[in-house]
C-alpha cells in the first residue's frame, strides 16, 4: 500500500513546518542543516520521499458495517506506523460515529465525489438516573441505537439550570442499558429531563497535531439531524489541537457549524466551500491563536465567519462570504490583532461586519483589528448597516474598503459607530448608496 507522496504533503517535515511558520526562529544555536530521525525528536525530521498510505473504499466501509469503522481502522493503523496518508476513493461513506483523527496524518479524498455523511439522528429520553461517576445510561426505548454509535447527552444542570452537553460512544449493552467509552463526569438525573441523541461531528479530534484534511465533501444530513451546538460539534470539530490544515474541502448541510475549532493554534483553512449550514460557516473558537483563513467561499450559512472569544493574530483574506442569514462576519470578546482583507461580504441578513458589544469585563472588546480592501455590498435590512461597531471597541483600522448599497438607501447606514466606541481610523474607504454613509454616535 506504500505510495510516493509529494514533499508538500509531508506535514511533519521540517521544510513544511518552517514554510507554515510552525517552528520558532533560530536563537543563536547552529541551524539543523541535515536532519536525522532521532528517537523522541519531533521538531526536525528528514523530508522523506515516501510514507505509508492506506486506501479505503466504500466497499470496505460496507464490509466493516459502517463508514466510520473502516476509516477509523485505517487512521489508527497509519498512526501506529508513525503517520502517513489515509486515502478515500470516490463514493459515499455513511457514519454512525465520528472519525477521530490522530496526529501526523493526512486524510485525503479523491475529490468532491468522496462524500462523508451520517445517519439520521434520533433522540430518546433516559429512563434511569445516572450520576457523574457512572459509565452507563439506560434508555426509555431502544430506537436505532447500536454498540459503537456516537451519541450526545443533553440535560438541565440540577444546580443552576444551565444546559449540560456530554459526547460519548456506546460500547456495550444489555437491553436498554448501555455502557459508555468513558465516565459521565456530569449528572444525568431524570429531574433534568436528559436525552440521548445520535449526534456527533463527522471528523473530530482532541489534543493532536500536524493533520491535513483535503479533497473531499462533508455532508451533515441537516434535513434528518437535530442541531448540535458549534461548541461541541460541526462537520469538522477539533479541540486543543495544533497545526491542522483543511484544504479543498466542501462542508455542507450541517445542522450546526461547517467547521469549528476550539483552543486550536495555527489552523489553516484554505479553499473551503462551506455552505447551507444551519449555524456558522467557519468558527475559529475560543482562544485559538493565529488562524489563517484564505480563498474560502462561505454561502447561505446562519453566519459566515464567527471569531469567537480570544482569537488573536488571525488572517482572513480573499474569501467570499455570501448570503449569510444574520452576519457575514462577527468579531467580539477579546478577539484582537486580527486582519480581514480582500474579502467580498455580500447579502448578509443583518450586518455585513459586526464588532460585537462584549460588556463582560474591563476590556473584552474586539480591539486592534484591521478591515482592509474588502468589498462589503448589499448587507442588512432597510435600517441595517454594512459595518456595525458596538460597545467600547477601540483601535480599529478600516481602510481601502468598498462599501456599497445597490438596493436603494432606505434607512441604511454604511458604517455605524456606537456612542462608547474608542478610536477608529477611517481612510480611503468608498461608501455609496446609503441614507447615511457614516453615522458616528460618539460625543463630539
Amino acid at each position: 500500500m506504500n505510495t510516493r507522496l509529494s514533499r508538500r504533503g509531508l506535514l511533519t517535515s521540517t521544510a513544511a513546518l518552517l514554510a507554515c511558520g510552525w517552528l520558532p526562529a533560530q536563537d543563536g544555536r547552529p541551524p539543523v542543516a541535515t536532519p536525522r530521525a532521532t528517537d523522541g525528536d519531533e521538531r526536525f525530521e528528514p523530508n522523506w520521499d515516501e510514507r505509508f498510505t492506506f486506501t479505503v473504499t466504500p466497499e470496505m466501509a460496507k464490509a466493516a458495517g459502517s463508514g466510520d469503522r473502516a476509516i477509523q481502522a485505517a487512521c489508527d493503523y497509519v498512526s501506529r506506523l508513525g503517520g502517513g496518508t489515509v486515502r478515500l476513493t470516490e463514493g459515499t461513506y455513511t457514519l454512525r460515529n465520528a472519525v477521530w483523527l490522530p496526529s501526523r496524518i493526512r486524510l485525503q479524498g479523491s475529490g468532491p465525489e468522496t462524500v462523508i455523511t451520517k445517519i439520521a439522528s434520533q433522540t430518546i429520553k433516559l429512563s434511569e438516573d445516572s450520576d457523574w461517576y457512572d459509565q452507563e445510561i439506560t434508555l426509555a426505548e431502544a430506537g436505532q441505537f447500536q454498540v459503537g454509535d456516537g451519541v450526545t447527552f443533553v440535560t438541565k444542570n440540577p444546580h443552576n439550570g444551565s444546559q449540560t452537553v456530554i459526547k460519548r460512544t456506546l460500547t456495550a449493552r444489555s437491553g436498554l442499558r448501555f455502557k459508555l467509552n468513558d465516565g459521565l463526569r456530569e449528572n444525568l438525573w431524570l429531574s433534568g429531563e436528559p436525552t440521548c441523541s445520535s449526534l456527533f461531528p463527522l471528523l473530530t479530534s482532541e489534543n493532536t497535531a500536524d493533520v491535513l484534511i483535503e479533497n473531499l465533501t462533508l455532508d451533515g444530513n441537516k434535513a434528518h439531524s437535530a442541531n448540535l451546538n458549534g461548541n461541541y460539534g460541526g462537520n469538522i470539530f477539533i479541540q486543543d489541537c495544533n497545526r491542522y490544515t483543511i484544504r479543498d474541502v466542501v462542508s455542507r448541510n450541517s445542522n450546526g457549524d461547517g467547521v469549528s475549532f476550539q483552543i486550536c493554534h495555527d489552523v489553516i483553512v484554505e479553499r473551503l466551500h462551506s455552505h447551507d449550514n444551519a449555524d456558522l460557516g467557519i468558527h475559529p473558537g475560543s482562544g485559538s491563536q493565529r488562524p489563517l483563513i484564505r480563498d474560502c467561499r462561505l454561502e447561505r450559512n446562519g453566519l459566515g465567519l464567527f471569531w469567537c472569544w480570544g482569537v488573536k493574530y488571525g488572517l482572513a483574506e480573499n474569501c467570499q462570504i455570501l448570503n449569510s442569514r444574520t452576519y457575514g462576519v462577527s468579531i467580539g470578546h477579546n478577539d484582537t490583532d486580527n486582519v480581514m482583507r480582500n474579502n467580498e461580504i455580500r447579502g448578509s441578513g443583518t450586518f455585513g461586519v459586526l464588532f460585537r458589544d462584549e460588556n463582560r469585563g474591563k476590556d473584552f472588546w474586539a480591539n486592534r483589528n484591521t478591515l482592509e480592501n474588502n468589498r462589503i455590498i448589499d448587507n442588512g435590512g432597510d435600517d441595517g448597516a454594512a459595518i456595525e461597531i458596538q460597545g467600547k471597541t477601540r483601535d480599529l483600522v478600516l481602510t481601502g474598503n468598498e462599501i456599497r448599497e445597490t438596493r436603494g438607501p432606505a434607512k441604511r447606514v454604511g458604517i455605524r459607530i456606537g456612542a462608547a466606541v474608542g478610536k477608529v481610523s477611517l481612510s480611503n474607504n468608498t461608501i455609496e448608496g446609503f441614507a447615511q454613509p457614516l453615522l458616528d454616535q460618539r460625543p463630539a
